[in-house]
């Protein structure tokens, strides 16, 4: 069996000026990234594709499988403009907010604020965070579309900086027209996520899968859990992801520093508990933006989402315009295999799900159980859609998974997936134990399988059907290299 131990955790990194320099991004798959992030709140559609173009470009040059994230900007809230571009508020000063399309420049007296609606949303005693909480101001009253607030902080204030209201409780979806308009873009790019920012409920996830689809797009939609109404919806707004993101930045403003790790915790363990595929993002790394280390304690963050099982760790700033993208998913990536390292997870079974109703979960969950307890060198899963691979990956053992998929876009799916590994395998033609020995060939030819392995291979009796996988097989690869049958399920 291969002794080196393969990275289980998935790497994304987002995109931006300091990965479009020539060679870059084939570094950045080289060194393990699973998934890009496209940030569409920058950028023209036209520079975003081509940005996808040349990620599927470099993914094939160094023959990787690499997932397309479209993030979404949502209904994020700023300030608008200030006449001298930055002006500095002292605590206990008045200062207005003007709901106004019209409001002029901003001072240190007021500024417009983009979303006409928040002088509903807001009352006496509220606390507003402007800069990611960087500025503090506290609602004193409401008079029609102005609020007028006392500032709790000196500090200096910028143009379109973000705000917030602490505790949650703004009004506005998570979708704008603007938003829908990207959707199609991000269907004509062919991306395989689509992250919903902002998202407060189950409905804000499946007007986003519908315009998705309406579009043609057949992508995985992405929650980012970052509001408090979110968090107070957890369950249902899980359920109706395929992919859950933990956005520590607006979720840290809206519900406190304090929270933020317990929800982080919290978030994990729910989409765990309803297999899905969970990402956990936010300033990771943020030092190696100007950095070629990481500190400590940042260290000590991503081994932390690690060992609370997310399937994957996003990288922002530290990639899209840091000084040392490729060192960051190199730190990454380290800091990923030392946590997977020290803390191996043992499958609890009695806690596993019961009364599955269908087959390919139950074939999932006995695969598992024999990888615990008997030794594999790896699972074999043939799959068209990546769901039984899907399936197998909740279950967080250390048992590496092969899906082994003739679907291209079924593959970049499964890069998000923690402990997979996608392979490029078309399977027409040929019947389930013909399909065996060649993908399992493939894997020693790759030096991922060794004499004496033993191999649980995983497919459907009628072949290139979609979740219809019902067959388990125990297999021993031979002397020369071939698998050879210890039993069929």
């Amino acid at each position: 069996m291969n002794t080196t131990q393969q990275r289980r955790t998935k790497i994304l990194a987002t995109l931006g000026p300091s990965t479009d320099a020539p060679g870059v991004l084939e570094k950045l798959f080289r060194a393990g990234v699973n998934v890009v992030r496209l940030n569409f709140s920058h950028g023209s559609p036209d520079s975003q594709r081509q940005r996808a173009e040349a990620v599927r470009a470099a993914a094939a040059a160094v023959g990787a499988e690499v997932g397309i994230m479209a993030d979404l900007p949502g209904p994020k809230i700023r300030i608008e403009r200030f006449a001298a571009g930055k002006v500095y508020l002292k605590a206990g000063a008045r200062f207005d907010l003007v709901a106004e399309a019209d409001a002029p420049p901003g001072d240190e007296q007021q500024v417009g604020v983009s979303y006409l609606g928040l002088p509903g949303d807001v009352a006496p005693d509220d606390v507003l965070l402007l800069d990611d909480g960087m500025l503090q101001l506290r609602v004193k009253q409401v008079q029609g579309q102005r609020i007028i607030t006392e500032v709790l902080n000196d500090a200096a204030l910028s143009d379109r900086k973000g705000l917030n209201k602490q505790g949650g409780g703004l009004s506005l979806g998570a979708l704008t027209p603007h938003d829908h308009d990207l959707i199609k873009v991000a269907a004509d790019i062919g991306v395989d996520f689509i992250a919903v920012s902002f998202c407060r409920n189950a409905a804000d996830m499946e007007e986003a899968r519908a315009s998705a689809r309406k579009h043609g797009s057949d992508a995985h939609v992405v929650s980012k859990v970052e509001r408090a109404e979110a968090i107070a919806n957890l369950k249902e707004v899980v359920g109706a992801s395929d992919v859950v993101m933990v956005a520590r930045g607006d979720l840290g403003v809206e519900v406190g520093d304090a929270e933020l790790p317990g929800l982080q915790k919290q978030i994990i363990r729910e989409a765990i508990e309803q297999n899905k595929v969970v990402i956990t993002a936010t300033q990771m790394l943020q030092s190696m933006v100007e950095s070629p280390l990481p500190t400590r304690a940042e260290v000590m963050d991503v081994a932390n989402a690690v060992i609370d099982g997310t399937d994957a760790v996003m990288l922002s700033g530290e990639t899209a315009a840091g000084q040392y993208p490729v060192l960051a998913v190199e730190a990454m990536a380290r800091i990923c295999v030392g946590a997977e390292r020290s803390f191996a997870m043992d499958t609890d079974f009695e806690a596993a799900q019961r009364n599955l109703q269908r087959a390919d979960h139950a074939i999932a969950m006995a695969t598992m159980f024999l990888s615990e307890h008997i030794g594999l060198g790896g699972v074999v899963a043939l799959t068209e859609s990546g769901g039984t691979a899907g399936f197998l990956s909740r279950f967080r053992s250390s048992v590496p998974v092969y899906a082994f998929s003739r679907h291209d876009a079924a593959r970049r799916r499964m890069s998000m997936m923690r402990g997979v590994t996608p392979i490029a395998f078309d399977s027409r033609g040929m019947v389930p134990r013909e399909a065996a020995r060649a993908s399992i060939q493939m894997l020693v030819q790759s030096g991922l399988l060794a004499a004496g392995d033993r191999v649980v291979f995983t497919s459907g009796e009628h072949m290139e059907t979609h979740g219809a996988t019902n067959t388990l097989r125990l297999l021993e690869v031979g002397a020369d290299g071939r698998a050879s049958g210890l039993g069929e399920l």
